[in-house]
């Protein structure tokens, strides 16, 4: 009978001294995510975006093809202003992403488009100024691939070619919850 209620009374003991752990790693969990909530939208690029898109331009350079950059960092009011664009707004429809919803919001995602000599832009998927046989376009996304890019010609429902972007691991969710690239590399 004796040993029943030992076993009894460390269960419970054990059981505890569980709870208490658990309690507090639950309070250190909750101050952490409520640390999170309150962090700021990042104001421009991500060190590690703004220098692999410099290396991305550079290398288009070497291969005959000029580019540039038509967007990169965008606030929540510019990314909303976008979304309306063809539905509220006039013009065609470029994004279906709203405010908060796209990696530009948090400073990991840039768009490109070809330039002539004369800086005029092109959005041509086809062009081949370079005269290689292959298109310009796909040539730079190949660039920004092997720089570590995801394109936005690769996605299955929506492809958005001027786009590329960095997640760094990170989705959408993620990032409005407050959790930014350094939270997350080692």
């Amino acid at each position: 009978m004796k040993l029943k209620h030992a076993k009894t009374a460390f269960t419970i003991f054990f059981l505890v001294i569980l709870g208490g752990f658990l309690f507090i790693w639950l309070e250190k969990e909750m101050a952490f995510r409520e640390e999170l909530e309150k962090r700021p939208l990042p104001s421009g690029l991500h060190p590690i975006v703004e220098e692999k898109r410099d290396q991305l331009v550079a290398q288009a350079a070497e291969i005959g093809i000029d580019i540039i950059i038509t967007d990169g960092y965008r606030s929540p009011e510019e990314q909303a202003d976008l979304h309306s664009q063809g539905r509220s707004t006039p013009g065609s429809i470029v994004t279906h992403a709203e405010a908060g919803e796209s990696y530009h919001n948090y400073g990991l995602a840039i768009d490109y488009a070809l330039r002539f000599d004369d800086g005029s832009v092109v959005w041509d998927i086809t062009r081949d100024g370079n005269g290689n046989g292959e298109s310009d376009w796909f040539e730079v996304a190949a660039i920004g691939k092997k720089l570590g890019f995801d394109w936005g010609g690769d996605w299955q429902r929506f492809k958005d070619y001027p786009h590329l972007e960095m997640t760094f691991g990170l989705s959408i969710r993620e990032l409005q919850q407050g959790w930014r690239p350094e939270d997350k590399m080692e």
